[in-house]
């Protein structure tokens, strides 16, 4: 069938126009009797066509998506747009990226959107309400069992349908800050300037070793200045960690080799029972290979311990699950 555009035919010219009459009602900045002055309200017809195009990625295809003229629905979005006071998207040329407020006013739309539909579902008994979300992120350094317990922790308090990612610490920091994530495990709290809003908790705290493979047993006489000289697997300087490790290298004058340096805890362990290199960890993190024996105990690191904390962002709507979880969780 083909499509047919909206605005063509006259009855749903009147809701058109009927729609500009609500926005002209929505959007006057009348006072009332005290002088104060009324908030706006989102047009969710607006909300909806810019959803749209930011999931078609291209106004001309939401446009017939939408079954709406390409200029009344451009002209649409920059009213949009104007009434949030914010630029939405980048335009580069006949392609749309999102900007940094048009990635959170796209989360908050899809939460918008489906709570609509729930209601309206629940409402008429088809079934019952959505499992809550749980958007969990974690920098790669951090072991999966950590991960892996968490998950079990909130599955106890409520059933959800959770959401996993990784990355680095100041992309995660972001998107914790913008909603897009509800929990943050990490083993780097940012700067004091950084934390306004932010609020974490320690949740474990252990000791520091190096590890091999068994051909550098020989390395365990002598410790630590049997490393100078030798491959050694670094985190990254997105690791407080790694501050430690060269703090401790610098006092005791170890000369190692930095044969790689790398956040993805997994990669490091493949690269160490290789034999490639020595890996600097906590022995939870290894508790499957020490125990087949793939890798062995070289010496343990003086005064360095690794933190790892649970981070939230404050916001207006508190998930429950993640108040819990910040209140109880331990590892």
């Amino acid at each position: 069938m083909a499509s047919f555009v909206l605005s063509k035919y006259p009855f749903f010219k009147y809701i058109a126009q009927i729609d500009k009459y609500i926005d002209l009602y929505r959007n006057y900045q009348y006072k009332d009797s005290l002088g104060c002055r009324m908030e706006k309200w989102i047009n969710y017809h607006h909300l909806y066509y810019f959803k749209t195009i930011a999931e078609e990625q291209s106004v001309s295809k939401a446009a017939i998506k939408l079954r709406l003229g390409q200029p009344t629905l451009s002209a649409q979005l920059k009213i949009f747009e104007d009434s949030l006071g914010v630029q939405l998207f980048e335009r580069h040329h006949k392609k749309l990226t999102l900007t940094e407020h048009g990635k959170v006013a796209l989360t908050y739309s899809h939460q918008i959107f489906a709570l609509g539909t729930e209601m309206s579902e629940t409402l008429q008994n088809k079934f019952k309400p959505a499992k809550p979300d749980l958007r969990i992120a974690a920098l790669d350094s951090i072991p999966k069992q950590i991960v892996l317990k968490l998950v079990h922790a909130a599955l106890k308090i409520s059933p959800c349908q959770i959401t996993l990612l990784e990355g680095k610490s100041d992309e995660l920091i972001r998107d914790l800050r913008h909603h897009r994530i509800d929990l943050l495990i990490t083993n780097f709290i940012p700067s004091s300037t950084e934390t306004k809003g932010i609020f974490y908790r320690s949740i474990m705290t252990n000791s520091i070793s190096f590890y091999g493979a068994p051909q550098f047993k020989h390395l365990k006489k002598k410790f630590p200045e049997s490393l100078t000289g030798q491959p050694v697997l670094l985190p990254t300087y997105d690791s407080k960690l790694r501050f430690d490790l060269d703090h401790w290298r610098t006092r005791h004058a170890i000369d190692f080799e930095i044969l790689s340096e790398t956040q993805d805890i997994a990669v490091k362990e493949l690269m160490a029972i290789s034999g490639l290199g020595l890996l600097p960890a906590a022995a939870h993190s290894l508790s499957r290979q020490l125990q087949s024996k793939e890798l062995i105990e070289i010496g343990k690191l003086d005064h360095i311990r690794e933190e790892i904390f649970l981070v939230t962002a404050d916001r207006k709507i508190e998930n429950k699950i993640t108040k819990e979880l910040m209140r109880s969780f331990e590892f």
